[in-house]
């Protein structure tokens, strides 16, 4: 089955929220990084909560974030866009540990819970609009909740799962954010969160085949919700060799000649897709100004 994102309001508009299923746009980024069963969840969980921060953008308009709590695992950035393209990296992607003490992928222990998580939205006007919170618990979830509450000032409760295989491929990704919106009822409020008190493993109910429509119908129960909009996320780089053509024009000349004259050209590695970009000498003159 095809990855895939849905937007919902329940309880008269009351309540907005988004589901997924990213099983294999977080395979992708795992092939891609090479990354282990530990270090899979991690960049997992981050990867698919990013693509429905994109959803949540308009136009060409685009997101980037960063965790970084100081653990092994080193920083995880990730960026979607509105169309559902998202990509992903870890800065140390062979990383794993022994089940926690819960049975499940150790991942705080790898994030580590001293640094902090940040998200750069770059919504087309001059500046970029940037928030940034301290690491809570470093299980990405609960420090995504938090910064919603925290720096967008939107109560929201965020859910991602992962699970991995014995091979390290991923068996099942995906997850949901409920976002309560102004004038919502104090009970409306205490009934979602018992909901999602009780929601069971999300990696779970996809592995069990589960769909974002009917993820949100466990979580809302006998309540309506409306779906507004279903949308494809797949993981899609940005890279290209003319992106690196042009990030080596802005080294300058004297840059260029010293690969010409030492190196015999050069080679550049995207972060994020592992992508190699060859140059030959003679491409390596073209580019001099």
């Amino acid at each position: 089955m095809k990855d895939y994102l849905i937007k919902a309001t329940a309880f008269n508009g009351r309540i907005r929220a988004y589901a997924v299923t990213s099983t294999n746009t977080v395979e992708e980024a795992r092939r891609r990084q090479d990354t282990w069963a530990t270090a899979s969840a991690a960049l997992g969980r981050t990867i698919t909560i990013s693509a429905m921060m994109g959803a949540m953008l308009k136009g060409e308009d685009s997101n980037t974030i960063k965790v970084d709590g100081g653990g092994p695992i080193g920083a995880i950035v990730a960026d979607a866009n509105s169309k559902g393209h998202v990509r992903g990296y870890v800065t140390n992607p062979h990383v794993d540990f022994d089940l926690n003490d819960k049975g499940k992928l150790d991942v705080a222990r790898a994030v580590g819970t001293t640094g902090s998580l940040s998200v750069v939205k770059d919504l087309g006007l001059k500046d970029y609009f940037t928030g940034e919170v301290p690491i809570v618990s470093g299980e990405i979830s609960e420090d995504f909740t938090y910064y919603f509450a925290t720096s967008e000032q939107v109560p929201s409760a965020v859910g991602a799962g992962v699970l991995v295989n014995p091979d390290h491929t991923i068996l099942a990704a995906g997850g949901f954010i409920v976002q309560v919106m102004p004038g919502a009822e104090e009970e409306v409020i205490e009934r979602l969160e018992e909901q999602i008190q009780a929601f069971p493993a999300i990696s779970k109910l996809i592995e069990e085949g589960y769909t974002p429509e009917e993820l949100l119908k466990k979580l809302f129960g006998d309540e309506e919700f409306k779906i507004h909009e279903s949308m494809p996320i797949e993981f899609r780089c940005k890279c290209s060799k003319e992106r690196i053509s042009n990030a080596i024009i802005g080294l300058g000349n004297d840059e260029i000649q010293s690969m010409i004259d030492e190196d015999k050209g050069a080679e550049a590695t995207c972060h994020f897709c592992n992508e190699r970009y060859e140059f030959t000498v003679e491409e390596l003159e073209e580019l001099k100004q």
